[in-house]
């Protein structure tokens, strides 16, 4: 079975300032791998208030280089780690993160020597993790020009992650064959904005995709107070069932998928 744990459901400048949610990001398992993605603010300590154990994290996934998404990877490759005394666990970041670009600054170069592996991922790379689990880089169109997206080929399908976007031609494309769509939805209806998706822009998504399940996190202030009735909307125009996320949410994957709020 693969499980989700969604340490943290907001997103953009002031949920995350304000932590109206957390944004600890999304922490994945399945059999013999655990994967942590985008660990923003407050991951670390979110995760020992749900029962996760940094120490035992064997790959951090890091989409670029905007503090809601990469802020606690440094402890975290220390945590993995055991404070650098075993040389584990993989990180795969986009450009930004791992080598900087422009006015984003990347994971410093000691934590990434502390690590197994670094790779920088673009899209259409593909990485493998515990000779197993299928990692494919996927588009994205966002502020920071080297923003990517992440496709987990798990043992119960495909899980598939946008980060922050905005809609674009292909982006469909990029995700099909997703079991589990998460989308990343700072904006609500009537509220787009460059370089994120709203919630005509997840439907148009989620529609073009047709996921088994689809969940909207990375809320931004003005999704949070209305996040389910726009999840209810979007699931009325797509057909496909979409739940808005909430902090502590985990996600059950067998032969079902199952929900189950803290």
């Amino acid at each position: 079975m693969t499980k989700l744990t969604f340490i943290g459901t907001g997103g953009g400048r002031f949920a995350t300032i304000l932590q109206k949610r957390a944004t600890g990001g999304i922490y994945v398992a399945d059999r013999g791998i655990l994967i942590h993605i985008d660990p923003g603010p407050g991951a670390l300590v979110k995760m020992y208030d749900l029962g996760l154990d940094p120490t035992q994290t064997d790959a951090l996934l890091v989409s670029h280089c905007h503090p809601d998404h990469y802020n606690d990877a440094e402890i975290l490759m220390e945590a993995m780690t055991m404070g650098g005394k075993y040389k584990r666990g993989v990180v795969i970041g986009s450009e930004s993160v791992l080598k900087g670009k422009g006015e984003y600054r990347p994971l410093s170069n000691y934590h990434q020597s502390l690590v197994r592996e670094v790779k920088v991922a673009k899209p259409g790379d593909e990485f493998t993790l515990k000779e197993w689990y299928k990692v494919e880089i996927t588009p994205a169109h966002h502020s920071d020009p080297t923003t990517v997206g992440f496709k987990l080929h798990m043992n119960n399908g495909i899980i598939s992650y946008t980060s922050d976007t905005e809609f674009f031609d292909g982006l469909a494309e990029a995700h099909k064959g997703a079991r589990i769509l998460v989308v990343c939805m700072t904006r609500p209806l009537e509220g787009k904005i460059p370089f994120h998706m709203s919630a005509e822009d997840a439907a148009e998504l989620i529609d073009g995709v047709k996921p088994e399940f689809a969940i909207l996190t990375h809320l931004g202030m003005k999704v949070i107070p209305r996040a389910t009735e726009e999840a209810t909307w979007i699931s009325e125009k797509t057909g496909v069932l979409t739940v808005a996320a909430r902090d502590g949410m985990r996600i059950y994957a067998g032969d079902k998928i199952e929900v189950k709020r803290r």
